[in-house]
């Protein structure tokens, strides 16, 4: 893709302090996106967007007053808003007997009510007559865990299978409505973040591996081109915001090595 492919565009990313959500804000301001990083690690988020002379702004995405002003101080930056990366997750690995519903209730929270709102807010200020009103991209991250079932992430399946329908029901909304807002996910298998890395530990807490090496064993097997990289989910990130997936909405991007090819 074009070094170029957003120069002129003003993205947001929320969750962008570490893991997937820096590697995706990297991506974007290489493409020319001028970036917004969200999180609320604000150490960790200056120091992802200081570099990419971009904004960082402190946002919990599960709170609806946060992104009316992460919105608002976006404008005010950059005056515009193209593209929104719903990025910001957690998982909590428990079997299904023994889950908390405080703990479900906290990844459906970030997971699904923070994509909610983030599309909510992205729909309502790039369509026609919204505060920057010339369309754009939104890109939630999903995960293969919304496609299939996983043993011991059932809060993280049923968060991340919202995810999934929701951006389907956005994408058919935005275009019966004329709002030229393309809304896609994508499903990452494991990635080897610190998130990525927590879900292979916890196969030996959770009794389905007798020890590290036996779940790391497991996991290679589960994936016939091995784990993928940061990179991988930031360039499919860059593709989806890009004018090249200009035909692309309500596609759900699946970024597995072939893990549910079978």
């Amino acid at each position: 893709m074009e070094s170029n492919a957003l120069e002129g565009k003003v993205a947001l990313v929320t969750g962008g302090a570490r893991g997937l959500g820096a590697a995706i804000a990297r991506s974007l301001a290489a493409a020319g996106a001028q970036v917004v990083v969200t999180d609320v690690d604000e150490d960790a988020g200056r120091a992802v967007a200081a570099p990419l002379d971009g904004l960082f702004v402190r946002h919990d995405v599960t709170n609806e007053a946060d992104w009316a002003e992460a919105v608002k101080r976006t404008l005010e930056a950059f005056g515009a808003l193209d593209v929104v990366v719903n990025n910001a997750g957690i998982e909590t690995a428990a079997l299904m007997i023994d889950c908390e519903l405080d703990d479900f209730r906290r990844v459906l929270s970030v997971n699904a009510d923070g994509c909610f709102l983030g599309t909510k807010w992205a729909m309502r200020t790039m369509r026609p007559g919204g505060a920057a009103g010339r369309g754009g991209a939104v890109i939630n991250l999903s995960s293969v865990a919304g496609l299939v079932g996983v043993v011991g992430l059932g809060a993280y399946c049923a968060a991340k299978g919202a995810v999934r329908l929701l951006t389907k029901s956005a994408a058919m909304e935005s275009a019966r409505l004329g709002y030229g807002v393309r809304v896609n996910s994508i499903h990452p298998a494991i990635i080897k973040t610190d998130m990525g890395v927590a879900v292979v530990n916890s196969l030996v807490d959770l009794g389905l591996a007798a020890d590290a090496d036996a779940a790391e064993a497991l996991m290679q097997q589960m994936h016939p081109m091995g784990y993928g990289r940061p990179q991988d989910v930031a360039e499919a990130v860059r593709y989806l915001a890009a004018g090249s997936g200009r035909w692309v909405n309500g596609a759900e991007l699946v970024l597995d090595g072939g893990l549910t090819a079978g």
